[in-house]
Order: C-alpha cells, then structure tokens, then sequence
C-alpha cells in the first residue's frame, strides 16, 4: 500500500490537469481568426471555452474528443506540451524532422488523377526473360489518403521457397504524389522487403493506362533483375475487363499480353 501511495503522488493533480490543457487549448487557440469563431466551429460555448483556456474548468468527454479531433492531436494534450506532440493519425511523413520535405506526397490523391478502383498491372519476370507477371491491384481512399492493395502470383511465390496462402500473398502500398505522376512504396505483412513504383498517366484515347517501373529493395548481385517496366491499366466497373485480368493473374509468355499492355512494357527493348 505504501508504495501504491508514493506513486500516487507522482500523478498530476486534477488542478495540474487542467492547467495543463489550458496552455495547450492556449497554443492552439493562437492561430484563430477569433476565439468566437473557433468557437462557433467547435460548436462549444464561449464562455465555457475560456473557463478551460484558464485552466479553471475540465471539458466532457464527448467535448474533449470533438476539441481533439479538430484539432487533430490526442489525449496527450492533458498531459504534454502540444508542441511536443506529433499527431498520431499523421504518421512518420508528418513528423517535424520530416515534414516540410515529405509531408505532402501523402495527401489524397484527386479522383481525377488516379480513380479508386480496379487496375490490372503487368510486368517481365524479374528472374525470367521469357516470363511476365500479371495481376489485379485495387486502389482506394481512407483517412485522407491513398492506398493500393493486391496480391503476388503463386508461383512467384513458390520460387522464392515462400508459402502461397492469400495472407502470405498480399502485399499491401501507400501511394505518394509526385510532380509528374505517382510513386508507390508497397510491402508484405511483416516483411523488411519491399518494392518502389513509379508510375505517370499515358495519354490515349480512354485515358486509362499508366507506365512506370517497379524496383525491388534488394542487394545488388541477388538472382534476376531489381527493376522492370511497369504498366498499369484501369478496368473501372467494367466487370468483363475484371473477369478477364483476374483469370489471367500470374505468370504469363509475351504472346498473352494484351496488345496494349505489350506495347507499353516493349519487351525487345532494354529497359534504362
């Protein structure tokens, strides 16, 4: 019991509590264009709203989560500085050492420019010539950014000596803007290998391929290739298109490319 006393005494007040969210309410109340209309925004009563900026009153629950939220920091405003406190729903690409070069090729990606959906994606082998890969990627929106989702052949998971269940399979990637199309760092659940893609909108007649390459994160003078044309194309919500591609995922000779597709990976040409 006694030492249950002794921490006890290391725990803030709640009058330090209070004080100390009302130095951060302070530090993001700052910025406002009026504490009135921040205020208004955070649908909390004025006068209440300065009780807590000093320090003399503790919101609700509900009214703490709505004053975190907007201002997209955590609980630990009761506790740390807020200029201490990297938002966690931001990620790495958000931290202050980081931010002002990386932070913002992770912001959404406008619909227009790479639609959520369905695209089939088509590539040589990189540890065969005469073999190329195909496959379906599924890229969607969550949380303000963009995602990709899809899933490695079986069989180039059995080259590698690697198991080909559905979750060994799945690779999963955020997708970044870049200033002349869209770079992809995708990974497997729990892995420390992954791939970069890089990829920029073609200009045709649907306005729905995309080419690039895709590189892998691994040592120079391991077995086959590290990089390789890339060709995405979007499918939408044509379903025959889905049918076709999903029927054609894994590995595959030249011949099977679709037309379009071959052209693009110019499989007689090196690739630079």
């Amino acid at each position: 019991m006694a030492q249950i006393r002794q921490n006890d005494t290391n725990r803030p007040s709640p009058s330090e509590l209070r004080s100390r969210l009302g130095a951060n309410l302070r530090q993001l109340s700052k910025d406002a264009v009026s504490i009135s209309e921040l205020c208004r925004q955070l649908g909390i009563n004025r006068t209440q709203y300065n009780r807590y900026l000093a320090g003399e009153s503790f919101p609700r629950p509900d009214v703490l989560y709505r004053i975190c939220d907007f201002f997209k920091v955590d609980a630990r405003i009761l506790l740390e500085p807020v200029a201490d406190i990297t938002p966690a729903e931001q990620g790495v690409f958000q931290h202050p050492e980081i931010a002002e070069y990386l932070g913002d090729c992770t912001k959404e990606i406008p619909e227009q420019e790479l639609p959520s959906g369905l695209y089939r994606f088509a590539r040589r082998s990189f540890s065969n010539d005469t073999q190329f890969v195909q496959g379906l990627n599924y890229v969607f929106r969550r949380d303000g950014f963009t995602f990709l989702r899809g899933y490695e052949a079986k069989d180039a998971m059995r080259a590698q000596g690697l198991p080909a269940t559905p979750s060994h399979r799945e690779f999963r990637a955020v997708i970044m803007a870049q200033e002349d199309g869209i770079a992809v760092l995708a990974g497997r659940k729990g892995t420390t290998t992954g791939s970069f893609n890089y990829l920029a909108r073609l200009p045709s007649f649907e306005n729905n391929f995309w080419i690039g390459y895709v590189a892998r994160t691994v040592r120079e003078g391991m077995a086959g290739r590290r990089t390789e044309r890339l060709a995405f194309e979007f499918l939408g919500k044509d379903t025959k298109k889905v049918m076709t591609a999903a029927r054609q995922s894994g590995f595959c000779t030249e011949d099977d490319l679709p037309i379009f597709m071959k052209n693009l990976l110019k499989p007689q040409e090196p690739f630079v």
